[in-house]
């Protein structure tokens, strides 16, 4: 990335995190986050190495470490842990044979949200075993009801063990742009910038450039966002509700994660959906096997869109 990127980088960090980042070293644009991760795996995983990840989770964590040969062990996630791993539950030999734990808070697709003490104890735990920490963030600035979410970095000791990868297309708007980082240790941001020297070309200038001017500009646009998002959550969560789904109000990230009754997979659901009222969700089961009987519904289609399809699932009587 070009040397005022990298800059724009480490000073969004500071200004939004308290926490700053040296532009030569520790800060690496990305053709969007997902590149970075997908490619972050060759960095880490030799063949047969084994990478943790979570279940449910953003499928190319496990992807990614499948193209460099290794094995991902999957973290169940459920609702009565706040979708949050727990970490004292995995054993001693497979933490000692851990390459790299990989985390995603706000969450794709439960939109849960980690706290401070959370993020510290992960910390803690990677110091013990000497597992490297990815953590994507790219819904940090797509929040709701005055929740701010935070970096994995705002705790101390992070920067020993972790790698950050975060994206301005969701918070600006930019997606299809491709405009991603990464930011942290040093020697794992070296490594990443060691593969992608050998596979790409880096970001196209204009939009780096464009992308300076976002995270330079003014900022009102990120509330003005939210502000949309907020209401559009909220019409989705009476309608679910009105449907006899279950579902917990998000407190950032762009979906609303909801429960379908019990006995109705999520295929069959999200199947019928499309076939009786033409409405769109994911199912859950699409994220790992702790994904199913849920599915995922999203904020970013336009207002009059999320209007039909919610006046669509309140009509339909497929229950």
């Amino acid at each position: 990335g070009l040397p005022e990127l990298r800059q724009a980088i480490s000073g969004w960090y500071e200004r939004r995190f308290e926490t700053s980042f040296d532009p030569e070293r520790e800060c690496l644009a990305l053709i969007g986050s997902k590149e970075g991760i997908a490619h972050m795996a060759l960095t880490l995983i030799d063949p047969g190495d084994v990478a943790l990840a979570t279940d449910p989770g953003y499928p190319v964590y496990e992807i990614g470490t499948m193209f460099a040969g290794g094995v991902t062990i999957k973290l169940p996630l459920t609702r009565e842990s706040e979708w949050k791993p727990d970490l004292d539950a995995i054993p001693e030999d497979l933490a000692a044979k851990a390459k790299v734990l990989w985390l995603n808070y706000p969450n794709n697709p439960t939109a849960a949200v980690a706290d401070f003490a959370f993020f510290e104890k992960v910390v803690a735990w990677a110091k013990e075993y000497d597992v490297s920490i990815c953590h994507d963030n790219p819904y940090c600035d797509v929040a709701y009801d005055g929740y701010r979410p935070m970096s994995i970095f705002q705790v101390p000791g992070a920067r020993d063990v972790a790698i950050e990868f975060n994206s301005w297309s969701k918070i600006y708007n930019m997606t299809g742009w491709r405009i991603g980082m990464a930011v942290g240790n040093g020697e794992l941001v070296d490594a990443l910038m060691r593969v992608k020297s050998n596979i790409d070309s880096g970001i196209p200038q204009a939009i780096q450039e464009m992308a300076i001017e976002a995270v330079e500009g003014p900022q009102d646009v990120i509330d003005e966002h939210n502000a949309i998002y907020q209401r559009r959550r909220d019409r989705i969560v009476e309608a679910v509700r009105k449907m006899g789904l279950e579902v917990d109000p998000p407190k950032a990230s762009l979906y609303v994660w909801a429960k379908l009754p019990d006995g109705i997979t999520s295929g069959d659901f999200a199947a019928r959906l499309i076939d009786e009222c033409a409405v769109v969700v994911t199912p859950g089961r699409g994220y790992g096997l702790n994904g199913e009987g849920y599915v995922r519904l999203s904020v970013t289609t336009p207002d009059d869109q999320v209007e039909e399809g919610c006046q669509r699932l309140e009509d339909w009587k497929g229950f």
